[in-house]
C-alpha cells in the first residue's frame, strides 16, 4: 500500500465557483482518488477555500462588508457545491484558519532563515485615484514579450510568462481605470536563482520519469529560463502577517504564498482533527510528506501551473535547505516535492471565454439545480479540457446525456433489470456458458486493467470512452443472443444463463464507472439489488476551528468501505425488482433556454 497525497487546488472564495473550474482542479482528482483507494491505495485528498488577497477585500468593499464576512458566505457555498458534485474530499478546509496561519508563518520562517527569503526594494503600485496600493493583479496592461493584452501585473496568461507589474506596456488599474503610480518599499524575496539548479534537477527527473504532460513539463522548464527572485508579501491589510514585521502591520505575506503551503495545513488539521475524535494521531499527516516513497498529485488549471511546478517546489526546497545556500528542515520534517503537476487545459463556453463579467458563465450551484451531478460529471471526463482546451455547449451537453447516459448506459442497465425482474424476479443461475458469453465477460473483466491503467496515467478521456465501448459490447451481447425472445420453458436455463451473463457485465461496468459517476453508480447498485453504497459519498460538517473556536463547514467523508476494482460475483437469488430509469432524458428546449439565460443567440 502506498500513501497517495491528492492535492487539489484552492477554489477562490471571491464568488461561486463555475464549471470550468471544477473541470480543472475537482472532477479529474475525484476520479483519481476514488479509483486509488479502490485498488488499495492510502490516499489522502485535501484541500479547501483561498480566502486572503485583494480580490476579496475589493469584493467585499464593493459590497460594504467585511473580507471575513465575504469568505464566510463564499465558503459555504464553494463547499456546498462541491458536496453536491460528490467530490470526496478527506478534508476540504479554508485559508483563514488559526492552523493554516501557523504553518505558513512556520514555513516563512524556516525558509527565512535558511536564507531564501531576502529582503529587497521594490516598486510598489499605487491607485491614484483611491491612494491604496494595488496588488499586481490589479494592474493589467500589454505584455512586454508577447504583445497580448490584457496581460495581468504578476502573469500574462497568453504566453504564460512571470511579469512584473512595472514592465506593463500602457498600464492600468482595474479598480478605477487610472494609470498606477510606483513608490519604492521594502518586501521579502524568495531567491529563486538560489534554487535554480536544484529545481532544474527536479524537472529533469520528472521529465525522466515521463508521467508528467508534456505541456506542463515543457511549460514548466521553460520558467526556469527567466528565473528570478519573487515577491512573498504584499501591502495589503487582508492575509496572513509577516513574521519578524508585526510593528508594519500592512505588510502581509502574497497570497499564493500562503495558498501552496495549504495542501499541508490541511494535511495536519486532518490528522489533529482524528486525534481529536479518537481515531489517529496529529502526527499521520507525516506519511504523505515525509516518506519518501509517498506520492503526491497535484490538480489544478494550466493558470495555476507555474505555481505548482516552481514557486511551491521552490518554497519545498527553500524549507528543506536544498538550494545553493543549504539550511536544515524545521520541525515539519523533510518535506516531499510533488510527484506530478496534473494540469488541464481552459474549459470555454459556447466558444467563447468564460467570463463572469459579462455574463458568459455557468456555475457550478446552477448547473447541479436543474441538471443530474453525473450529467456534469459526464461531460467533464468525455469531453473536457484534459489535454487541449475544450469547448461546453449545451447542444453538446444534451446530446450526450440523451445518446449515452440515457440511451447507452442507463437503457442497458434498464433493460438487464427489467428482463430479470419479469421473468425470474431474482438473479438466475448460470448454466453451461457458450462463446458469446465468455466474450463478453472476458472483455469487461480485461476493462478493468484497461480502463485502470489509464486513470492511473491521468487519460481519465480514454479510460472512460473505453467503459462506454464495453457498454456497446454488452448492448450488442442483447441484441446478440436476443434473450427477450426466449419464451418457450425449454429456453427457461439458457435464458437465466444469458441474464446472469449480462447482469453481472453491467455490475462490472458500474464498478468502473463509479469513479466517474458516483451518484448514479449508487442508484444502479440499488436496481442491481445492492444496498446503493457502491461508491462512498462526502459529507458536509460542521466544525469548530481547532484554535479560535469559530464555526465554518467542511467536506469530509468516510471511504473505508468501499468496493474493490475487480469482479464481484453477483449473488444468485438477490432480488430484483422492476427499474425506473437512472438517468432523465433532456428535452431539446433546454438548449435554447440556457442559451437564452447565457444571452448568446445563435438562432
Amino acid at each position: 500500500m502506498t500513501h497517495i497525497l491528492s492535492a487539489v487546488a484552492w477554489p477562490y472564495a471571491n464568488g461561486p465557483r463555475h464549471i470550468g473550474h471544477v473541470a480543472g482542479f475537482g472532477v479529474p482528482s475525484d476520479v483519481f482518488s476514488r479509483y486509488m483507494r479502490m485498488v488499495g491505495e492510502d490516499v489522502l485528498m485535501v484541500s479547501g477555500t483561498d480566502e486572503h488577497g485583494t480580490p476579496i477585500l475589493v469584493s467585499a468593499d464593493a459590497e460594504g462588508i467585511t473580507p471575513e464576512e465575504l469568505a464566510d458566505r463564499n465558503n459555504r457555498i464553494i463547499v456546498e457545491d462541491l458536496v453536491a458534485l460528490g467530490l470526496s474530499y478527506d478534508l476540504f478546509t479554508r485559508t483563514t484558519t488559526v492552523n493554516h496561519e501557523r504553518v505558513v508563518q512556520q514555513m516563512f520562517e524556516v525558509c527565512r532563515d535558511n536564507g531564501y527569503m531576502v529582503v529587497q526594494s521594490t516598486p510598489v503600485a499605487i491607485d491614484p485615484e483611491t491612494g491604496n496600493t494595488l496588488p499586481d493583479r490589479y494592474i493589467e496592461g500589454t505584455c512586454p514579450l508577447c504583445g497580448y493584452s490584457p496581460a495581468r501585473g504578476d502573469q500574462c496568461d497568453h504566453c504564460g510568462n512571470q511579469l512584473d507589474p512595472q514592465d506593463l506596456i500602457d498600464p492600468v488599474s482595474k479598480v478605477s481605470g487610472k494609470t498606477p503610480q510606483f513608490r519604492e518599499t521594502e518586501h521579502y524575496f524568495l531567491d529563486l536563482p538560489a534554487l535554480a539548479e536544484r529545481l532544474g534537477q527536479w524537472l529533469d527527473e520528472v521529465e525522466e520519469s515521463g508521467q508528467w504532460r508534456p505541456n506542463v513539463i515543457s511549460f514548466s522548464k521553460h520558467l526556469l529560463e527567466d528565473v528570478r527572485p519573487r515577491a512573498m508579501s504584499r501591502d495589503i491589510s487582508w492575509g496572513i502577517p509577516v513574521p519578524g514585521w508585526e510593528e508594519q502591520p500592512s505588510k502581509r505575506l502574497y497570497v499564493w504564498f500562503d495558498a501552496v503551503i495549504g495542501y499541508l495545513s490541511a494535511s495536519i488539521e486532518w490528522a489533529r482533527r482524528r486525534e481529536a475524535a479518537g481515531t489517529g494521531s496529529r502526527e499521520d499527516w507525516r506519511a504523505w510528506w515525509n516518506d519518501a516513497e509517498a506520492r503526491s498529485y497535484y490538480f489544478m488549471g494550466k493558470d495555476n501551473i507555474v505555481f505548482h511546478s516552481q514557486i511551491w517546489p521552490a518554497e519545498l526546497l527553500a524549507y528543506n535547505g536544498e538550494g545553493s545556500r543549504g539550511g536544515q528542515p524545521g520541525d515539519l520534517g523533510q518535506l516531499n516535492l510533488p510527484t506530478q503537476v496534473v494540469a488541464s487545459e481552459f474549459l470555454t463556453m459556447e466558444g467563447e471565454k468564460v467570463s463572469s463579467s459579462k455574463g458568459v458563465v455557468i456555475y457550478v450551484r446552477d448547473v447541479l439545480s436543474r441538471y443530474q451531478p453525473d450529467a456534469l460529471r459526464y461531460f467533464i471526463s468525455i469531453a473536457g479540457p484534459e489535454t487541449s482546451d475544450a469547448d461546453f455547449t449545451w447542444s453538446e451537453f444534451v446530446r450526450r446525456n440523451n445518446s449515452e447516459l440515457v440511451a447507452g448506459w442507463g437503457n442497458l442497465v434498464n433493460r438487464t433489470a427489467a428482463m430479470i425482474a419479469k421473468n425470474f424476479g431474482e438473479i438466475p443461475a448460470a448454466g453451461p456458458l457458450e462463446a458469446v458469453d465468455r466474450e463478453l465477460l472476458d472483455a469487461v473483466e480485461a476493462g478493468f486493467t484497461t480502463v485502470g491503467n489509464s486513470i492511473a496515467a491521468h487519460r481519465q478521456r480514454a479510460a472512460l470512452t473505453e467503459i462506454m465501448r464495453l457498454v456497446r459490447e454488452a448492448n450488442g451481447y442483447v441484441s446478440a443472443t436476443e434473450p427477450f425472445k426466449m419464451k418457450d420453458p425449454s429456453q427457461r436455463e439458457r435464458l437465466g444463463t444469458v441474464l446472469h451473463t449480462l447482469i453481472q457485465a453491467v455490475s462490472d461496468l458500474n464498478t468502473m464507472m463509479s469513479v466517474f459517476l458516483p451518484h448514479s453508480s449508487n442508484a444502479v447498485d440499488r436496481v442491481l439489488g445492492g444496498a446503493g453504497d457502491i461508491a462512498p459519498m462526502p459529507r458536509l460538517e460542521e466544525v469548530t476551528d481547532l484554535d479560535s473556536g469559530k464555526p465554518y463547514p467542511i467536506i469530509t467523508g468516510d471511504y473505508s468501505n468501499l468496493h474493490p476494482w475487480e469482479r464481484v460475483e453477483v449473488q444468485v437469488g438477490t432480488p430484483i425488482a422492476k427499474p425506473s430509469p437512472v438517468f432523465t432524458k433532456l428535452d431539446a428546449s433546454v438548449v435554447a433556454e440556457e442559451l437564452e439565460r447565457l444571452g448568446i443567440d445563435k438562432a
